[in-house]
């Protein structure tokens, strides 16, 4: 309830009362029974050996399982941890505290043999989201510990001080050292891990990362490029281009939600101001280009004929991420700029649950676009209900919600 306690206090000492903020209703799908009935059914068919959910196929909306050695492979269970954190919200409605938690972490043990040899190279920053989880609930569980260190170790060694940067792809050429915005998320391990271990190395990493994405990634109107291509024997960028995206030169929008959530976290990390005004410029970019019926498309300069898909989870990753930034605007007691990300969210939350939610489907959401040159979308997406149940977790932390 800290957010709550903070709106309060900076709501008394700039003399805004609590009505003049105008808050709208978040959609009443974000705490429908279906989401814990759902979830829960999902779960209790963890396969054996273990299976992870990522999309579903697009006419029946059922899950599409893989290996645990993909990217997407914690969310589902961190799905389970958001759902023991929502007990504590909505209390028995939500379900059983001991069942999702037990869940949990029966859903993690499938991710604990990538700790030593994973393909997902950068993308160990998602599979810790568990074990993250995991030590809000007990700090001193050593398995989540060594887990974090690991994946934090993981990704460490990819860093290279001539770039600058996490390499994120493996390429053929090893002078081609590839960097998406998306690992702007994954920077949270290290500084998890530097918590435990003391190793301040890692936020060193995390902040020359961020620095340079700052810089190549994200161009002055606040858009974003998806990938650069440095070369790692001088350090110079190569190329700016997209891989998921319409064009080299449009902003695919989930790549700006992976940057509007990243750099509002690194400002939380280090009250580092360059990230706070690049947050609050990816933020403007998001909104300004956010159409008028308030659908987040696949891509924001995407043509509109033929009709470009819209990407649910695009959506519901942005919300967390400006909610994420509204907490720090409110650290520096804007008020009216954290009043403002949050009623940004709250109407983006109602216009893309209006589109997308489908009760007949396995996942929560459809209308998820995973690749759209790769022709999958309108999908569900295990990381688009993911951040759903997230944002509707933060909504009802801050009373801006009921379950």
């Amino acid at each position: 309830m800290l957010a709550l306690s903070l709106v309060a206090v900076a709501l008394s000492i700039c003399g805004v009362s609590s009505a003049a903020t105008g808050f709208a209703s978040p959609p009443a799908e974000l705490f429908s029974p279906l989401i814990a009935q759902k979830v829960l059914k999902t779960a209790q068919s963890f396969p054996n050996p273990p299976q992870y959910p990522q999309y579903t196929d697009r006419v029946n909306g059922e899950w599409i399982w893989f290996s645990p050695d993909q990217w997407t492979a914690g969310f589902f269970p961190s799905t389970l941890y958001a759902m023991h954190e929502r007990t504590k919200l909505c209390s028995s409605r939500a379900g059983s505290a001991e069942q999702w938690l037990t869940l949990g972490r029966a859903w993690s043990t499938g991710e604990i043999p990538l700790e030593t040899h994973t393909g997902v190279g950068h993308d160990v920053g998602f599979l810790s989201y568990p074990f993250m989880d995991e030590l809000k609930v007990n700090p001193k569980n050593e398995t989540a510990i060594q887990a974090i260190n690991a994946f934090a170790a993981h990704l460490a060694a990819r860093f290279d001080p001539i770039v600058g940067c996490t390499r994120s792809w493996d390429s053929s050429d090893p002078t081609d050292f590839q960097v998406i915005i998306d690992n702007m998320m994954n920077l949270e391990v290290l500084f998890a891990s530097e918590a435990l271990t003391g190793n301040h190395t890692l936020r060193d990493i995390a902040i020359s990362h961020a620095d340079k994405t700052m810089v190549n990634h994200i161009r002055a109107d606040g858009g974003s490029f998806h990938v650069v291509d440095y070369n790692s024997t001088t350090g110079a960028v190569i190329r700016q281009r997209t891989s998921q995206g319409y064009a080299d030169n449009s902003t695919w929008s989930r790549g700006e939600a992976w940057g509007i959530y990243g750099f509002a976290n690194m400002y939380k990390h280090t009250r580092k101001f360059d990230y706070l005004h690049t947050a609050r410029k990816m933020a403007k970019y998001w909104i300004t280009n956010t159409p008028s019926d308030g659908i987040i498309p696949w891509d924001f300069n995407a043509p509109l004929v033929p009709p470009r898909p819209a990407d649910s989870s695009a959506a519901t990753i942005a919300a967390n991420g400006l909610l994420l930034l509204a907490d720090q605007e409110l650290s520096i007691l804007n008020v009216t700029g954290s009043i403002y990300y949050t009623n940004e969210v709250i109407k983006m939350l109602n216009a893309n649950t209006k589109l997308a939610w489908r009760p007949a489907w396995q996942s929560l959401l459809a209308n998820g676009t995973v690749n759209n040159p790769a022709q999958n979308n309108l999908t569900g997406i295990v990381y688009g209900d993911y951040f759903f149940i997230k944002a509707g977790n933060e909504l009802v932390s801050r009373a801006l919600a009921r379950c």
